[in-house]
């Protein structure tokens, strides 16, 4: 039998312990859940800390309590147990310490008083978010162990690269990688979050070879799970419900990139939320090149943003979030630097200015047309000088406009 998730509960209701034990007897006496309480964020952190007991899965936590409060209890879990997912209690009104909490790491919150159908379900999609995320790290540290199998690697590679994408009457996606070597270190990645929702994103790993194509795939697992967790926080409040922070995304896995990066590799990546009935994205880049944007005139023009820093270098980092629309009959590029750094066997580089001039001039029609013109511009440039790194390219595109 599997051991019962064990969960810390942080309260100074003296009546609050006797409360969750009896309204949730039925799942301690199935061996699902295993209670811990403490009367302030001090005790909490005691419990972190024991040695010799089970490990604390998750942290219910009330927000005003005396000696440490809910909100620096926060603060401080991480550097007890990163791996630890906090869900908070708070008034209904409370909407700033709400986002505080959000803001410091907080999976997701329950109002008062307590619904406990409610929190039953909240504790089941933070368990099952923590499920996801242990999966994803021991990918990551099995895939450590098989730096010597280079066969094998150049198959767990291309099997978790998307060879199918989707499409719908509002928009279609397609993207291309051809590595540099047997394996690459770019990645490229489409997330159906459902409600008309999808995640994006192109990203390229320091290096080359068997080492950056196993920090790509733990790269991309990892950015996937975390997407999928911070794009459906559960029900949360007004205009928060549908709050989509890519840049919380991409500061969670930066922090797990971190842990047992002995070989201080990085990776740049740009992900943004794209919701296909409005067109809205929201966007964080890190360290990425500048995605391009073909509009339905022909014309083309670099998206507004600032590039971050690459995942991986500096242990804790915030990203800057930004929003556009794609208007119908417009297309996004999100390319490496595989493709304007590419060379000809003159030592040319294809660069950023040839890229625009072969997207200018004719409105875009489809997205593979477009992948497909990318790929076949840089193939005619290069010639026969030697591919010195990976190429890829994705393209999204809003149908519209004159179709």
């Amino acid at each position: 039998m599997e051991e019962p998730h064990r969960i810390l509960v942080v309260d100074d209701e003296p009546d609050l312990e006797q409360l969750v034990l009896q309204r949730m007897r039925r799942e301690i006496r199935r061996g699902r859940y295993s209670f811990v309480f403490a009367r302030n964020g001090v005790e909490a952190l005691e419990r972190l800390n024991e040695n010799g007991g089970d490990p604390i899965d998750m942290v219910l936590t009330d927000i005003n309590m005396p000696e440490m409060d809910g909100l620096t209890l926060l603060k401080q879990i991480p550097s007890v147990d990163p791996n630890v997912r906090s869900v908070v209690v708070s008034a209904y009104g409370d909407m700033k310490n709400i986002r505080t909490a959000m803001n410091r790491g907080a999976f997701d919150f329950v109002t008062k008083p307590i619904d406990f159908e409610d929190l039953r379900i909240t504790i089941d999609r933070t368990l099952e978010h923590l499920a996801m995320l242990r999966e994803a790290l021991e990918a990551r540290d099995k895939l450590v162990a098989l730096r010597s199998d280079l066969d094998l690697a150049s198959k767990m590679q291309q099997s978790i690269l998307p060879t199918k994408f989707p499409e719908s009457p509002d928009y279609e996606i397609y993207a291309g990688m051809v590595p540099a070597r047997d394996v690459g270190g770019d990645f490229f990645d489409v997330i159906n979050l459902g409600d008309d929702r999808i995640g994006i994103t192109v990203a390229d790993v320091s290096g080359k070879g068997v080492p950056a194509a196993l920090f790509m795939m733990s790269s991309r697992t990892l950015l996937n799970s975390v997407a999928v967790a911070r794009a459906n926080p559960g029900e949360v409040l007004g205009e928060v419900n549908r709050l989509l922070r890519p840049g919380d995304v991409l500061s969670e896995v930066n922090r797990l990139l971190q842990e047992n990066n002995e070989a201080a590799m990085f990776v740049t990546v740009f992900f943004a939320f794209f919701e296909s009935k409005t067109g809205d994205m929201v966007y964080a880049n890190g360290g990425h090149n500048p995605p391009v944007i073909i509009h339905a005139d022909g014309s083309s023009s670099l998206l507004a943003q600032q590039p971050g820093v690459a995942l991986g270098i500096a242990p804790e980092f915030s990203y800057d979030m930004y929003n556009a629309t794609l208007a119908p009959g417009e297309a996004l590029i999100l390319y490496t630097d595989g493709v304007t750094e590419a060379e000809n066997v003159k030592t040319e580089q294809f660069g950023l200015d040839r890229l625009l001039g072969i997207l200018g001039g004719a409105s875009p029609s489809s997205a593979k047309e477009i992948n497909d013109k990318i790929f076949d511009a840089v193939k005619e440039f290069a010639g026969r000088a030697p591919q010195f790194d990976d190429i890829t390219c994705l393209t999204l595109y809003r149908r519209g406009g004159s179709e």
